[in-house]
């Protein structure tokens, strides 16, 4: 008999379903109900052992064929589906900045992940932002709030009371993934769920919802700042 494979990380929240998350490392995150004991989690990723095994081989296998490097000159980064090299400059300071292309002071490379973090939540809050009140005018929905996160497992998510969440790795991807997580959020305002009227509600407002989030599921774990940005390595939409 296989072993079970084995639980990094639970959280427990008011949810009322358990949820397997495999992250881009290849670890077992599960979210399950405050009433749920670690027994009865244990059963649930045991019987779903063959599918989470599924996904950890071909998490790793996707991560051996990304090139992952630190962060250094000429290192390229990703920013809209695009991929821009990092330059190192002489100039003093810490600013981040951006012109067909990133550019920091050499000086500042110590600090240059958090640097660079900061630079992307604040393009996040511009863009999300703007594309939450485009959707949101369209299909007549209210936002209570917006928040750029730094989850790596979510790519968003809406709270009971309509505030929406998103990592700034969103900004990332192409403008039409941003869009598709944007409608995903919106459209758990109507449904807070993923039951076939939440689906219908994705869909109108985003017809072509599916091939959006096959393509995001395909090429989601380049978005990190640890792995070299490289166009080729991006799946087709179609």
């Amino acid at each position: 008999m296989s072993q079970a494979p084995v639980i990094d990380r639970i959280i427990r929240s008011r949810r009322k379903t358990v949820a397997l998350i495999v992250t881009p490392e290849g670890k077992l995150e599960v979210r399950a109900p405050l009433v749920l004991g670690r027994k009865q989690i244990e059963t649930i990723v045991s019987e779903k052992s063959g599918w989470i095994k599924k996904q950890q081989e071909r998490v790793h296998k996707s991560n051996g064929n990304a090139l992952r490097r630190p962060l250094s000159n000429g290192v390229n980064l990703w920013f809209l589906g695009a991929s821009y090299p990092l330059k190192l400059t002489a100039k003093a300071g810490t600013r981040v900045a951006f012109s067909n292309g990133f550019s920091l002071p050499e000086s500042a490379l110590p600090k240059a992940a958090e640097l660079l973090t900061a630079w992307y939540k604040a393009r996040a809050r511009e863009i999300i932002s703007e594309r939450v009140s485009l959707y949101a005018d369209k299909s007549g929905l209210k936002v209570k709030s917006i928040r750029i996160t730094s989850a790596r497992t979510r790519w968003g998510s809406c709270s009971r009371d309509n505030a929406l969440s998103f990592t700034w790795r969103l900004v990332m991807a192409p403008i039409e993934i941003i869009d598709y997580i944007v409608v995903h959020e919106l459209a758990h305002i109507i449904e807070k769920n993923h039951s076939r009227a939440f689906w219908n509600q994705v869909e109108k407002m985003q017809p072509d919802y599916k091939a959006r989030r096959k393509w995001l599921k395909g090429n989601g774990r380049l978005f990190d700042l640890a792995i070299e940005a490289n166009e080729a390595n991006l799946k087709s939409f179609h």
